[in-house]
């Protein structure tokens, strides 16, 4: 059922968006930053090894930068370390937003964390689907109302025919029971909505 998400780069991206989920799964330990997680970090939570991360990012690179993955290096990476306070002598940091840690649980296919996040990632997508199905726009009537026995009433019933206020025949009209109604001649000359002037 979650296999969708695993192949589907398409259904991977109407869900993006939905980063709240992790956080029903279990606690993502962010930096200190409050906006990023290290390799480590996602390796701790799914339960994979590094191994598994370093190879999903490999083959799935330009879907993961796009939603924020970015390894640092140089200067950026020395103005990172003094902003954020870590300590480590590392000459690259690879940073992954929340929303990279969804895409990545929406690709890794070994860790049963990963496999909750799908499934609770898919049952927010039906319920979102039931409700807007449920709260859809009913048709509204907004046909004018003519105060009942005037010329417009009259005309608006012969119009309406089928739903039977009013049926127009030679002799005059069927009133919905099917009882004749003596109406007389009902040839009046149409011209089209009055303008005011």
């Amino acid at each position: 059922m979650d296999a969708v998400l695993l192949e589907s780069p398409t259904m991977r991206a109407t869900v993006a968006d939905r980063v709240e989920v992790l956080d029903r799964v279990r606690a993502l330990e962010l930096l200190p930053d409050g906006v990023h997680v290290t390799t480590e970090g996602v390796t701790a939570y799914f339960g994979v090894g590094q191994k598994a991360v370093y190879s999903l990012v490999t083959d799935h690179r330009a879907e993961l930068a796009a939603s924020g993955h970015t390894v640092l290096t140089g200067p950026r990476l020395t103005s990172f370390k003094e902003v954020s306070g870590i300590q480590s002598r590392a000459r690259s940091l690879a940073l992954f937003t929340r929303r990279t840690v969804l895409n990545v649980a929406m690709l890794l296919r070994d860790s049963e964390t990963a496999r909750q996040v799908r499934c609770y990632l898919l049952d927010a997508e039906r319920a979102a689907r039931r409700a807007a199905v449920d709260s859809a726009v009913q048709p509204v009537d907004n046909a004018p109302r003519w105060p009942e026995g005037s010329l417009q009433a009259a005309v608006a019933g012969v119009a309406e025919g089928p739903r039977g206020e009013c049926r127009a025949s030679p002799t005059g009209c069927q009133n919905f029971f099917g009882e004749a109604d003596e109406v007389g001649d009902l040839t009046v000359p149409f011209t089209g909505p009055r303008q005011s002037t």
